[in-house]
């Protein structure tokens, strides 16, 4: 008997159709992965479980048992506890808070904690705190209701490698249990490391559940894009790995776009680099080593507490990220929920920025803002069949609106800060793509991510950060995961950039 069964869940948004008779089931004591494209279901279907929403039809069984779950707190009773895709937590109130408003025992959260081996304090505002942690204080958060099921849904996408791991710990303790664990990721290497079972949605219909051992990453990219879309995959992954690597086949050259001057605040203790135009500078840190810090300054969302730095020959100050983005510095952050405006629609939030250039008493030109919008969805290939709302898009399309609304306003220089966070394997592909090809037709790009394996597929050249300062500075095609993790952890001499 299955622990969970669900059967023929169905559910509509206008004409998006969100799943389609989708099927799952999950057995005591496992760790069962639920994988997909962007907009295949994955996060509805674990809304629809844990109460959040209801579904148009379908069934749901819990050993054996017809359960209608219509709240997170009947979820919680029976024993189904969610850690959602974003941080279910309110910024302006304390950790304690939060905790409290959801019943849950702050002395078990503390306990959950300091047994993944983390220190919180309570009484900080969790607006205050890095997404790391606060993916962590939802994790403690769902263990201390003791569920049977444990359901995270892209958790590790925000965490670096050193919490992912502890992530990974929780799930093999729950097996140990004879408990279950429900585990979406577009990490594929995750799945195939930690799972023991994975169903595949397709266009909101499950197309398959496989043992990842076996058949490994290429099956489970054939499930999830179907077998004629995952061989052309296949060959374009390899082209893209042979093209990208090192980046721009010829060396940006002449003045710095961006010129970085010791800059100091945070963490940052003292960095300095130059981003010419025409290149893809990739920054890799381990979390907390001021990478945040960093591209908050650059971006104008904070004040530099000593240092300069230069756009195109000038020296910028910003207050405010208008004055950067004015300046033509522009940021595409990796939580893309605090960069939208989610209950308007794919066009308004891609033409904003644009009316940041009208003059007091200048006119708007519609047509002008309907083609500039239409060749940036058009250059993204974005989904706007729920263009009404971007709040409906998937997380990939999202993302995607985000670094539209720069395309359509124009920059010289962007700061892209894990742009690639929670989105498959074929959006990720666009979006190197899209870069290089910014790069390629001048723009300078400054680029994080919280994954290694991309710094070689996208950049140029990619300094380390450790201790707030640059430990290393590697050419894009030298940028390979164990020179990169060497020179995250200090392990190398300190090189000026």
């Amino acid at each position: 008997m299955s622990l969970l069964e669900a059967r023929e869940v169905t559910k509509e948004y206008g004409p998006v159709v969100a799943l389609r008779s989708a099927n799952l089931s999950i057995e005591a004591g496992e760790v069962h992965a639920l994988l997909g494209a962007n907009g295949a279901g994955k996060s509805t279907f674990v809304k629809i479980l844990t109460g959040v929403i209801e579904p148009d039809s379908g069934s749901v069984e819990l050993r054996g048992r017809p359960v209608r779950v219509s709240s997170p707190s009947q979820a919680a009773r029976i024993g189904l506890a969610p850690v959602f895709q974003d941080p279910a937590l309110v910024p302006d109130l304390t950790v304690a808070q939060n905790l409290r408003l959801t019943g849950v025992q702050v002395d078990d959260v503390r306990a959950r904690l300091r047994e993944m081996d983390i220190d919180v304090d309570f009484t900080e505002q969790a607006g205050d705190l890095p997404l790391p942690m606060l993916r962590m204080i939802d994790l403690a958060r769902a263990l201390a209701r003791d569920p049977m099921l444990l359901l995270l849904d892209e958790i590790t996408a925000a965490l670096p490698s050193d919490l992912a791991e502890r992530v990974f710990a929780v799930m093999e303790d729950w097996r140990r249990q004879g408990r279950s664990v429900l585990f979406i990721t577009h990490r594929l290497a995750e799945v195939i490391a930690a799972c023991d079972r994975a169903t595949v949605l397709r266009d909101g219909h499950d197309v398959g559940t496989l043992v990842p051992q076996e058949g490994g990453e290429r099956q489970i990219v054939e499930y999830m894009l179907g077998p004629e879309a995952a061989h052309a995959e296949a060959r374009a992954v390899e082209v893209d790995e042979t093209e990208a690597a090192g980046g721009s086949a010829v060396p940006a050259t002449g003045d710095a776009t961006l010129q970085v001057s010791d800059i100091r605040i945070g963490n940052v203790q003292s960095v300095s680099f130059s981003l010419r135009a025409g290149e893809v500078l990739g920054v890799a840190a381990l979390e907390g080593q001021g990478q945040d810090d960093l591209f908050a300054v650059l971006a104008g969302e904070r004040r530099a507490e000593a240092g300069e730095f230069m756009v195109e020959g000038r020296t910028l100050r910003p207050r405010h990220p208008f004055d950067a983005i004015r300046a033509g510095v522009v940021l595409v952050p990796a939580d893309r929920l605090l960069a939208l405006l989610p209950q308007r629609s794919v066009r308004e939030n891609i033409a904003a920025p644009r009316y940041n250039r009208v003059t007091r008493w200048g006119p708007i030109n519609p047509r002008e803002e309907r083609r500039r919008v239409r060749e940036a969805i058009d250059a993204l290939q974005i989904d706007t069949r729920a263009q009404r709302q971007v709040r409906r898009l998937s997380g990939g399309n999202q993302q995607k609106v985000t670094i539209a609304r720069w395309l359509a306003s124009g920059f010289t220089t962007l700061l892209c800060f894990d742009p690639t966070r929670g989105i498959d394997v074929g959006t990720k592909r666009q979006i190197y793509a899209l870069l290089r090809q910014l790069a390629d037709d001048g723009a300078a790009i400054l680029f994080f991510s919280s994954e290694l394996a991309e710094f070689p597929l996208v950049c140029d050249r990619v300094v380390t950060l450790f201790g707030g300062r640059i430990t290393a500075e590697l050419a894009g095609e030298g940028a390979d995961e164990a020179s990169l993790l060497r020179a995250m952890h200090g392990l190398v001499e300190e090189v000026a950039v």
